[in-house]
């Protein structure tokens, strides 16, 4: 674990934009200096690599423990995005460095291809082609809705927004990603071929794969479930849950998930991470006094706030059915 918040929103930018990189950094030093009694809280620098009933192990020691006991626990571990939505170290130095080379590359290449219409390749593109005008910027995308979770209006403004960047949309087929998943550096500033399964092909300076996140659940691999799916769900790999974020298997009550990590039925989000978190405190609290952890999360429309470039960007809310909508929300702005 870094010392370091890491703040994921923000890599997918500052892999672009120089001089920002820092930032995505956020000391753990002051986080419970506000706290009524900061002297009972601990930020512990170090991994889980097993969880256990009642205990989990660490990858390293911390004041001379290797495990730490506990009554109750919750899971935060979110996902792991491609990178550059992902650090390859947990050390500020060596990511600051790391971005720092990506900003590089990009400047350095006349052409970039994103592999992935969700909102980090959405948002990538729009950001590329406005500090790049001069570059060719192509969003690759297997459906022709692009960030099919929501309405299709949004696509729509998307697709308009692109047209208006001069970003060259290619939809409709998948692409084959091959081994290295294109983290290949071509020294000779020659382009990398993309195959498409439609047989098309696409080159291009540097390639970024946008293309979804895995869940981090490595360290549930020594909680044993009462049934073989109790514990993970195999179709997507995220923790089954209860509406109050219990584990669903019934033989853990006192262990939680929230947030990407949790198969919760939510849009994975801040915002609903956010009161999912509160959920989990409450139902905690109520653990601790004996009583029933009885309140459930309330799963809403998927939303999103959404940039298109430096200066644009949208709030857009799905319409929610259960209230008889049929429209999304939507809130351009610019800045």
């Amino acid at each position: 674990m870094s010392a370091h918040f890491h703040h994921l929103f923000a890599f997918p930018r500052f892999a672009i934009i120089p001089t920002y990189e820092h930032k995505a950094f956020v000391p753990y030093s002051g986080t419970f200096a506000e706290a009524p009694n900061p002297h009972r809280h601990r930020v512990v620098q170090a991994r889980v690599s097993e969880l256990h009933k009642d205990r989990i192990v660490l990858d390293r020691y911390w004041q001379g423990l290797r495990e730490i006991p506990y009554d109750y626990l919750v899971m935060a571990t979110g996902t792991k995005l491609r990178a550059p939505g992902t650090m390859q170290n947990d050390d500020k130095p060596l990511s600051v460095k790391y971005l720092q080379g990506y900003q590089q590359r990009i400047k350095d290449a006349k052409s970039v291809a994103i592999i992935g219409g969700g909102a980090v390749g959405v948002q990538m593109a729009t950001d590329l082609k406005e500090i790049y005008p001069e570059k060719e910027i192509m969003l690759v995308h297997s459906r022709d809705q692009l960030m099919p979770v929501y309405h299709n209006k949004l696509s729509d403004i998307i697709k308009a927004r692109c047209h208006e960047l001069g970003i060259k949309l290619v939809l409709g087929s998948r692409v084959n990603i091959p081994a290295d998943d294109f983290q290949q550096v071509t020294s000779s500033g020659e382009p990398i071929t993309i195959s498409l399964q439609n047989g098309n092909t696409l080159s291009a300076n540097v390639v970024i794969p946008a293309t979804g996140q895995t869940p981090n659940t490595q360290f549930l691999r020594t909680l044993p479930p009462s049934s073989p799916d109790s514990l993970i769900n195999p179709a997507n790999g995220f923790v089954r849950v209860r509406p109050t974020l219990q584990l669903q298997d019934p033989g853990y009550p006192h262990i939680f998930a929230v947030g990407d990590v949790a198969d919760s039925g939510a849009h994975k989000a801040a915002r609903p991470g956010a009161a999912q978190a509160q959920v989990v405190a409450r139902n905690i609290l109520a653990l601790v006094e004996g009583r029933e952890a009885a309140e459930g999360i309330e799963v809403s429309p998927a939303a999103i706030h959404l940039t298109l470039g430096l200066r644009k960007n949208l709030i857009f809310r799905n319409p929610d059915s259960l209230k008889g909508e049929t429209e999304p929300t939507i809130m351009p702005r610019e800045e």
